[in-house]
């Protein structure tokens, strides 16, 4: 059976890359938590002024401001209206005091909960701030004043002229109350016998504190870092810590074991290794001067902002629901004509408004996206994974058969008759890239660069080896046959409508080889037209296709071009190539390996070929990319290929998909690097989900960017290297 299996050509791609990985790691896709934000937004025309949020045993969340009370819907803050009583009082604060809403108004603390017995007078007509001890004494506060009530009875009170108190607590383990003023730490200890109060540390700039680890620790944050002290004895336990996301902390809060820090550049929570997970952007909250923060419903954090309320949710999931989660808004909202679409949104961060583009790019990008169906189809034998191939390929199919060149994939197309872009320009205008078909109907995007021929060689050698359909995968065979024809025919050149090369689409050897080495065009060029004509010999068996890919190696060096170093890449004066690291060029590398490798002429040129990928790999393990991670170990059968980075990287990988605006080059708590011609900026990769969203032909060290909520990603960039992964055999489910 075995031997049926590997001579089965249908089937051999699955067999190389799964026997390959047969003694390579594994990681068992168990259930992890993941984080993800829930934004609800104050209408600013109303102009309130928030003060905290906070949610009770029913799950219910209240959000205070100085004018009203609010609660969150539908993406808004929008008026409580529940207790028509609260409605007419002027409630200050709002705490949770054995899991109910406590609620301090200019005459009273009171609560809705225990039958609403619990009603209790002030008279600190300026009070702001409020604490309850266990058996319900509690303490208030004003600007300079402390007063201590039991009941309606007034049973202690204390001035600070000259300091402005910004919270109190209590401390049940030390039955003590602490209280934070701008430059003090004290505590107030009722006794029977005696009330003692006492200063216990002295300094500057103190904004906000939190009793953590069982109440043995206080945590005070000041307006450049924050510091602990033991809350029996009060020595420091740490000194001023300042690396962090952002030093100018507004608030903290333990919440379930862990430290939650605001600041007015967004939140952030100490990890176990002492890194912080940074929470900042519309990605994650609704405004980045956060207020307070504080435990919701269902093991949830809220963070209150000068904008609105984020709820931030831990949900355990693994992988595989997170690939689901990215096929839904692929399927949603980024299927145009069966092309994997771009999406644009005509209010920014509103999914509603959204709107299907065409790009330079449609088949490349396409090819991506139909090839993880293609592996998820292999994986699973899903009719709706084949059914989405299926679509994918006919719209990549058309791109070659809609313009009047056979064998020029076009780089996308259109209806005619509306504006958009470039389309605003009749087809006869040579300045247009748009071409309008003899019917003028439709509209065929020009100028196709080796980006799209890489693409389509990549994806319909994988078609033609995974479609179960004997039909459908010949017409994957037709079209590398009609593409690498056009491409010999034409001396190596992609020929445009107008009988000229495109401007990127040129592989000849005048071309390539006008190039010096350190000009990565010569390299990968020559690796691109070597791949393809590997892919068009292998499945057509035309011997063309193998003479002329020999005629490059013998007489131009390809060869030798193709299995150079990455290390001879770099700069060279006057050439805009070599002004950087060319990242698209990374992805262009990575889908052209397939092809490379696996379809090589002689075990002699695959192995030198599994080479350079690791070479080229070795570079790009920084960025912890695990697409060509995956790759890299799919194809060379690498026992070390970074997985537990990769899995890092998907299980880090945002849930939210538009491209909101991120800012991580001011933080404090990473670490950069000179100036580089990587592009690399930080020691370390930041996690996916708090830098700005890309495509993979970018630089993951990119630590600003974004475009303003006006764009969602497509869910291809997560399935790709997912289903890679699992039709690799590299991530397996845990029920396997």
């Amino acid at each position: 059976m075995r031997k049926i299996f590997i001579l089965s050509i249908t089937l051999l791609l699955i067999l190389v890359i799964a026997a390959t990985a047969r003694q390579q790691p594994q990681y068992i896709d168990k259930p992890f938590w993941q984080d993800y934000a829930e934004k609800f937004f104050i209408d600013k025309s109303q102009n309130l002024h928030p003060v905290t949020a906070v949610s009770d045993r029913n799950g219910v969340i209240k959000v205070l401001s100085r004018e009203k009370v609010l609660h969150p819907w539908d993406g808004k803050l929008v008026d409580d209206l529940s207790y028509r009583p609260i409605n007419d009082m002027n409630v200050i604060n709002m705490v949770i005091h054995k899991s109910q809403f406590m609620y301090l108004t200019d005459k009273a603390v009171l609560s809705n909960a225990w039958a609403g017995k619990f009603y209790v007078q002030h008279n600190l007509p300026d009070a702001r701030l409020f604490a309850f001890s266990k058996d319900f004494p509690f303490m208030i506060a004003s600007d300079s004043k402390l007063v201590l009530q039991k009941g309606n009875k007034k049973v202690w009170s204390k001035n600070l002229p000259g300091e402005k108190i910004v919270q109190i607590a209590c401390d049940s383990l030390h039955q003590q109350f602490v209280i934070l003023t701008q430059k003090n730490l004290y505590t107030f200890s009722p006794h029977k016998k005696e009330n003692k109060f006492e200063k216990r540390i002295t300094g500057r700039d103190f904004t906000s504190f939190t009793l953590a680890k069982n109440n043995a620790e206080i945590i005070v944050g000041t307006k450049n870092g924050y510091f602990s002290v033991d809350a029996a004895s009060f020595s420091q336990r740490t000194p001023l810590m300042q690396k962090v996301p952002w030093p100018e902390i507004t608030c903290v809060k333990e919440i379930r074991g862990d430290l939650w820090f605001g600041s007015t550049k967004g939140a952030f929570k100490l990890r176990k290794d002492g890194k912080y997970d940074y929470y900042a952007s519309y990605r994650w909250l609704a405004g980045d001067d956060v207020i307070s923060i504080e435990p919701g419903p269902d093991n949830s954090v809220l963070i209150l902002s000068n904008e609105g309320l984020s709820r931030i949710h831990f949900k355990l999931m693994t992988l595989a629901d997170k690939a689901a989660h990215y096929q839904k808004i692929q399927r949603l909202r980024h299927i145009r004509y069966g092309f994997n679409s771009e999406v644009i949104l005509k209010t920014p961060g509103d999914l509603s408004s959204y709107t299907l583009i065409d790009t330079d790019n449609d088949g490349l990008w396409t090819s991506m996206y139909l090839a993880g169906e293609l592996f998820r189809y292999a994986v699973t034998k899903s009719n709706d994974a084949l059914q989405n191939a299926y679509e994918a390929f006919e719209a990549m199919e058309r791109l070659d058969s809609i313009n009047p060149l056979p064998g020029f994939p076009s780089r996308s197309f259109e209806y005619n008759g509306y504006n958009i872009a470039d389309l605003d320009k009749d087809a006869s205008d040579g300045g247009s890239i748009w071409r309008l078909t003899p019917d003028g109907r439709w509209r065929w995007k020009s100028t196709t660069s080796s980006d799209e021929s890489d693409g389509h060689f990549f994806v319909y050698a994988l078609f033609a080896e995974i479609a179960p359909d004997k039909a459908w995968r010949k017409r994957a065979i037709n079209e590398i046959d009609r593409q690498a024809s056009y491409i010999v025919n034409n001396n190596f050149y992609l020929i445009d409508w107008d009988g000229k090369p495109t401007r990127w689409g040129r592989w000849n050897p005048d071309y390539v080889n006008s190039f010096p080495i350190q000009v990565g065009d010569r390299k990968l060029n020559s690796q691109l037209i070597l791949s393809f004509m590997q892919i068009a010999y292998h499945f057509t068996g035309k011997e063309i296709y193998k003479t002329k890919a020999f005629e490059l190696i013998d007489k131009y060096g390809y060869f030798e071009n193709a299995i150079r170093p990455m290390s001879v890449i770099g700069t060279v004066e006057g050439n805009f190539l070599t002004d950087g690291w060319n990242h698209s060029d990374d992805e262009m590398y990575f889908l052209n390996y397939f092809g490379l490798s696996k379809y090589a002429f002689t075990e002699k040129m695959k192995q030198k070929y599994n080479e350079i990928i690791k070479d080229h790999w070795q570079y790009e393990r920084p960025e912890k990319k695990a697409l060509y991670n995956f790759i890299y170990a799919a194809l060379t059968g690498a026992e070390k290929f970074d997985l537990k980075e990769s899995i890092w990287t998907l299980q880090n990988f945002p849930m939210d998909l538009i491209a909101w605006n991120v800012k991580n080059s001011m933080r404090q708590d990473i670490e950069k690097i000179p100036s580089n011609f990587r592009g690399q900026t930080t020691k370390e990769v930041l996690p996916p989900d708090e830098r700005p969203l890309h495509l993979h032909n970018s630089n993951e060290f990119t630590l600003d960017g974004g475009e303003g909520g006006r764009r969602e990603y497509p869910g291809y960039i997560y399935l790709l290297p997912y289903w890679l992964g699992r039709y690799a055999g590299i991530i397996v489910p845990e029920d396997n």
